[in-house]
């Protein structure tokens, strides 16, 4: 029955895949309005271990009490990527309907299915179901220590009883929340058959709380947020100062570097040294393909970034990791023209042929997806091979395969010839040498290394207190929906970024160093090197554990890493190019 309903599933994703992207399942005004004795479904999610997250399994795997009809409802695309299957339940939450005591099911479970759920047990398993679009979680038993002679130290109980606290205003759900009464158990322990009745209870409360206040209480505790608060506070600051501090270096020393540039000023050349790197400043690259690939990847995945955050702000993101994935997989592959456009102007600029253009925008194409594609596939093999719903159907992957190649290749060649047509003059201003200019010894903190470390830990520095809130959003069940400050903070990275490769630039400048294009995005980028060791300090500090759960943490985090580095080292390079050819256009009028 399962595979019957997956299968159908597939088919419907086949058919209607495109749909299925902008597919919204939250909760709205204008319904979710129900009558009294109307009848609410709740559907069932998944079990799997609190500490693993990504490690989710089909809740009718265990022997739970089942209808005799399976039927999975309708999810989103990002719903499937999350791991959720929905399925219709035996459990009856009639609105404002009080009920006591129902008996759900008489089950006879056989050793196999006790040692199940005994395992379930053991490792924390809890579930997870959907009501009115509102999600609840409970555990399926627990575990009491004995330390009596002749017996099991550990014994593991199986909760038979659960209780539904519904609160509502007037015709409309606010709040649910189930819980397992620990009075009703059933002893698990050995290996036996063992006759369980489940039964559950529900209950019916009024509130003042409106309908568009009841995601609040996914927020956590006001200790939690005043924590938030004060996190977010601290990191603007230091961003803030740090902004500051780059600012008035770099203005003042420029401005002193400038003034010397007018006619009648003796010039030292050892103190002035990149006015006189005109003739190198602008030498393109080594790998202009694969520079001009990372410009366009990275501009795609900033444009993306900023469309979340506007969909965020438009109140399209309710508290579901998988909605989240239905709103970033179809504008990924609108924004592919971003990508071809801004690889291919640049490789145009570059004085680049035909073929350089094609091989640019082709590399954009495949250097951020080729390694998320390679990542999603063996994670893939190693949910199927866990049986957990982490593994993605055949037609949900087909329609992946589809949007990128009916939607974002078609769109990434039209951003190519535009790019290649109409190409903004941003770098070059200069006719360059034949031969490099010789680079002068360089003492051991303006050299690349060091540069680039420094410039790396700045920036991350100026986020670290805030990764802990988006890892445990990730990582830890726990929900952060302050759209409104992440986006401040994404912002302030940005304009931080921006200003340190502009000074870090003009200090490699200043001291004859003319290499500064692969410099400059490393500059920026390397700060994802450091997020993924912060993510790595997460995963040690937590009680994460198994194969599937390492491998689903290490590969997430190594592409959201990456996908920061072509970003980051996108808004370093443009910074300083248009620094670099302004500062050089001031020097020649003067």
């Amino acid at each position: 029955m399962a595979e019957e309903a997956r299968f159908r599933r597939g088919a419907f994703l086949f058919i209607a895949g495109f749909a299925m992207s902008f597919q919204i399942s939250m909760a709205s005004q204008s319904d979710h309005r129900y009558a009294v004795g109307e009848d609410v479904p709740l559907y069932v999610a998944k079990v799997g271990p609190l500490n693993n997250p990504s490690e989710a399994y089909w809740f009718y795997n265990w022997p739970f009490c089942s209808p005799d009809q399976l039927t999975e409802k309708e999810e989103s695309l990002g719903e499937v990527l999350n791991g959720d299957r929905l399925t219709n339940s035996l459990y009856e939450l009639t609105f404002r309907v009080v009920k006591n005591m129902q008996t759900l099911c008489n089950k006879n479970l056989t050793i196999e299915e006790v040692a199940k759920f005994r395992h379930a047990v053991h490792n924390e398993f809890y579930f997870k179901m959907l009501y009115d679009n509102l999600s609840l979680w409970g555990f399926i038993g627990k575990v009491e220590d004995f330390n009596f002679p002749d017996e099991p130290r550990f014994r593991y109980y199986l909760f038979t009883h659960v209780e539904f606290d519904v609160l509502y205003n007037e015709d409309q759900v606010i709040e649910v929340k189930v819980l397992a009464v620990p009075n009703y158990t059933v002893d698990i322990t050995e290996d036996v058959e063992t006759n369980v009745k489940f039964t559950y209870s529900v209950f019916w409360n009024a509130t003042s709380i409106p309908f568009e206040k009841r995601v609040e209480k996914y927020l956590g505790p006001s200790d939690f947020q005043q924590i938030h608060w004060f996190s977010v506070i601290i990191s603007l600051f230091l961003i803030i100062v740090i902004a500051a501090r780059l600012a008035t270096l770099f203005t003042g020393t420029l401005k002193k570097d400038l003034i010397r540039c007018f006619p009648g000023e003796d010039l030292d050349t050892e103190e002035i040294d990149w006015r006189h790197l005109y003739r190198d400043v602008f030498r393109y690259p080594h790998f202009t393909s694969l520079f001009c690939a990372i410009l366009g990847t990275g501009m795609q995945l900033l444009i993306l970034v900023c469309i979340v955050f506007l969909l965020a702000f438009l109140g399209f993101f309710p508290l579901n990791q998988g909605l989240v994935n239905s709103f970033t997989i179809m504008p990924y592959a609108l924004t592919s023209v971003v990508a071809g456009f801004t690889a291919a102007s640049f490789q145009a600029q570059m004085w680049g042929t035909k073929e350089e253009v094609v091989s640019s925008v082709l590399l954009a194409a495949i250097l951020f997806t080729g390694p998320l594609y390679l990542t999603f596939s063996a994670l893939n093999t190693i949910a199927a091979s866990y049986h957990a719903t982490r593994a993605v159907p055949f037609g949900t992957l087909l329609v992946i395969i589809l949007i990128w190649l009916f939607v974002a290749i078609p769109l990434l060649i039209l951003g190519g010839l535009l790019g290649n047509a109409f190409r903004p003059n941003i770098l070059s201003s200069y006719a360059t040498k034949v031969l490099p200019s010789e680079i002068p010894p360089l003492v051991w903190y303006m050299r690349s290394p060091c540069q680039i470390c420094m410039a790396g830990f700045l920036l991350y520095f100026s986020i670290e207190l805030d990764l802990h809130y988006v890892y445990a959003s990730l990582w830890s069940h726990k929900i952060c929906i302050a759209t409104s400050f992440l986006f401040i903070k994404f912002t302030l990275l940005i304009l931080l970024t921006a200003m340190l490769g502009i000074y870090l630039t003009y200090l490699q400048l200043s001291v004859g160093d003319h290499r500064w294009w692969w410099r400059s995005v490393l500059n920026g980028g390397f700060t994802s090197v450091f997020m993924f060791g912060h993510s790595l300090r997460f995963y040690a500090r937590s009680n994460m554990s198994g194969l599937m759960q390492r491998a689903f943490f290490i590969g997430c985090n190594a592409c959201i890493c990456f996908a920061f580095f072509l970003v980051l080292g996108t808004i370093s390079f443009l910074a300083s190019a248009i620094f670099v050819r302004r500062i050089y256009f001031v020097a020649k009028l003067e």
